[in-house]
């Protein structure tokens, strides 16, 4: 029997290796070499994603912010009702209605439709009036989910200051 007070010894073929500076610095490199690899691999990632940038010159739309809300305002006294149909075979109709539900026309209207989360599959659309009060535009053929239209309307005649804005999130179907 083995008395357990004895020192112990490596067993026949292991020789007894010691832990020396030399290892001790190798295992702090791989510990820390890993970490920092890591952390590298999640800052490319998160920067190739998305940038963060939500609008372009932010400064001086923050500036001209009240005379946004100002355009939105005589917008809404205006009472115009925009009706949005978009098929998924791309084929957008927008209908523009007055206050005293009359056809509004005589607009250039122009849209992006895209989806909300990139700007990989935007399209610009160039609406014409095909019946007095109805714009059409082809956008190609839209994919089932999640979408986003932002039109711009103008008088034909004007300094093309926008008459009317809309946004509007649609969902489409397969």
């Amino acid at each position: 029997m083995k008395d357990l007070n004895e020192p112990s010894t490596p067993g026949p073929g292991k020789a007894a290796r010691p832990l020396t500076g030399r290892s001790v610095l190798i295992m702090l490199i791989c510990f820390f070499g890993t970490i920092f690899a890591v952390n590298i691999y999640f800052l490319v990632s998160a920067l190739s994603t998305h940038t963060g940038v939500v609008a372009q010159e932010p400064y001086r739309k923050g500036l001209a912010y009240n005379d946004r809300i100002a355009a939105g305002e005589r917008q809404n006294e205006m009472g115009w009702d925009v009706a949005v149909d978009v098929a998924p075979g791309g084929r957008a109709k927008l209908t523009f209605t007055g206050l005293d539900k009359k056809p509004v026309t005589a607009l250039n209207v122009t849209a992006t439709i895209g989806r909300p989360a990139t700007e990989r599959e935007d399209r610009k659309l160039r609406f014409a009036e095909t019946q007095p009060g109805q714009y059409e535009a082809d956008g190609g053929t839209l994919g089932a989910g999640h979408w986003v239209i932002a039109a711009v309307a103008t008088r034909a005649e004007s300094s093309g200051e926008p008459l009317y804005r809309l946004r509007k999130r649609l969902w489409l179907t397969p």
